[in-house]
């Protein structure tokens, strides 16, 4: 996934993200919609005319395919509870679509610690 956070207009590598988090969410701390972490989320074919703001399109942008709410928060650089204004934001115009997290299914072999051993595995592999 392209890395639009280095890019913005609104981020200088040196003085970090120019536009406070509170300005980018218009002061806002709920979102109107529910959104986990873990949530899929996913643009649709319909584009708000105009679109709300540049925030929310770098937000779209990134929403090309399957993407959850806490990476597209990773990579425009802004805490999660704003992220999820901005993606209310999106979904109250349809904009962007949003699918719950599926639970994994039980009894399939693998218990909790394995799955998290193997988690960690990874991120150490990757770190």
């Amino acid at each position: 996934m392209p890395s639009t956070a280095l890019t913005s207009p609104l981020y200088d590598d040196a003085a970090g993200r120019l536009v406070r988090p509170y300005t980018v969410s218009g002061g806002r701390t709920r979102p109107s919609s529910h959104f986990d972490l873990l949530t899929m989320v996913m643009a649709t074919p319909h584009h708000p005319q105009p679109l709300l703001g540049p925030d929310h399109s770098q937000v779209l942008r990134l929403c090309g395919g399957p993407v959850t709410v806490a990476e597209i928060s990773a990579h425009v650089r802004l805490p999660a509870i704003v992220t999820k204004v901005l993606l209310s934001d999106l979904v109250d115009c349809g904009a962007v679509t949003t699918r719950d997290p599926r639970p994994a299914p039980l009894g399939g072999g693998r218990s909790d610690r394995e799955l998290l051993e193997a988690v960690l595995d990874g991120l150490r592999k990757r770190l």
